[in-house]
């Protein structure tokens, strides 16, 4: 079957949207909308896995979706919406969990890390995300997701569950009169230069809102001023910039600045070496810190004036809640009839 060509993409509305979650996923959102019917998510059902706090859990919500819009993202073009206010995703993930085998949960990598020795007191939701995850995508039968490095495990067990829910089901889908290939076998889309953001304080370490400190990352919520300061202040080496990509290997915080700013300048490593390979941090930081604000600044002051307006927001999410749900209904009526439920 040949499925027409669909993104879906999904982010958890944690709070604290940071320089990664930018250049990592949302940046690659506005894009797509040229050549994929896009379907973006603020997926706040998986937020709770973890308890959150009932009002900043609204107020993240509208955060997400405000850097949608404010990085480019057209409500028109793309449908923008909340999980929750799709039903039919909780649906159609209990008929995954189905399907899915508890070893392959316990095999996810990120339910490892964030359970860590306390596994046996985590909540269910956390163990079965990644089944839910796979009826994000697969509700609207999207051929593509754009993942990082954290997310590939995941969209692989997407793939796993959609080729054994159209073999499990291969008779019924027959009888229905349906396609065999029910559910697409999605395809990743792979980030560019930079996809794994580093902290600005320690190379090693991932971005994270959850660092203590906060000199470790750009907020996208950061004026300029910050923004600058933020990226000045930045851990480095004492030694200059390299000539050679190869030769940033063992300098992870110079790795970084300069995937940073091949990621918002959309050059390679190698082109910003050849720029600046040779140089001090001196000539380098300054120019970064205003290539980073002139490509920011804005989109934060965007994203500060729509959070604000609470009413817009809201009228986008529930107006993309009503367009997915339309397609998602759809897809559940045909899994319905399969799976041999009596409506």
């Amino acid at each position: 079957m040949a499925f027409s060509p669909r993104v879906f993409s999904g982010i958890q509305p944690s709070g604290d949207l940071h320089l990664g979650n930018y250049l990592g996923a949302i940046r690659r959102f506005v894009p797509l909308q040229d050549t994929h019917e896009t379907i973006y998510c603020v997926v706040d059902m998986h937020a709770i896995t973890v308890w959150q706090e009932p009002n900043d859990l609204r107020r993240a919500t509208r955060e997400v979706a405000a850097a949608f819009i404010a990085a480019g993202v057209d409500p028109k073009r793309s449908i923008v919406f909340n999980q929750s206010q799709v039903m039919q995703h909780a649906e159609l993930a209990w008929v995954f969990n189905c399907v899915a085998r508890i070893g392959w949960m316990n095999r996810m990598t990120q339910f490892k890390d964030k359970a860590g020795k306390n596994s046996e007191n985590v909540s269910l939701g956390l163990l079965a995300y990644p089944s839910l995850m796979a009826a994000d995508i697969l509700l609207y039968k999207a051929t593509a997701v754009p993942v990082g490095d954290d997310q590939k495990q995941h969209l692989e067990l997407t793939r796993d569950i959609a080729a054994k829910f159209n073999n499990d089901y291969a008779a019924s889908i027959a009888e229905q009169g349906l396609d065999p290939d029910f559910f697409p076998i999605t395809e990743p889309l792979i980030a560019g230069p930079a996809t794994r953001i580093m902290s600005l304080r320690d190379g090693t370490k991932k971005m994270s809102k959850s660092d203590p400190s906060d000199q470790s990352r750009i907020s996208l919520l950061d004026d300029a001023d910050a923004i600058s300061k933020k990226i000045k202040k930045a851990t480095t080496d004492p030694a200059e910039l390299p000539v050679e990509v190869e030769d940033l290997k063992g300098r992870p915080e110079a790795d970084n600045l300069v995937g940073i700013y091949a990621a918002l300048s959309d050059k390679t490593k190698a082109e910003v070496l050849a720029e600046f390979g040779g140089q001090g941090w001196g000539k380098f930081k300054p120019a970064l810190a205003d290539l980073a604000v002139a490509q920011l600044a804005p989109m934060s002051g965007e994203m500060r004036r729509l959070i604000e307006d609470t009413t817009t927001i809201d009228g986008i999410l529930r107006d993309g809640g009503e367009r997915a749900a339309a397609i998602a209904e759809k897809t559940m009526n045909e899994v319905r009839r399969i799976v041999g439920f009596i409506r």
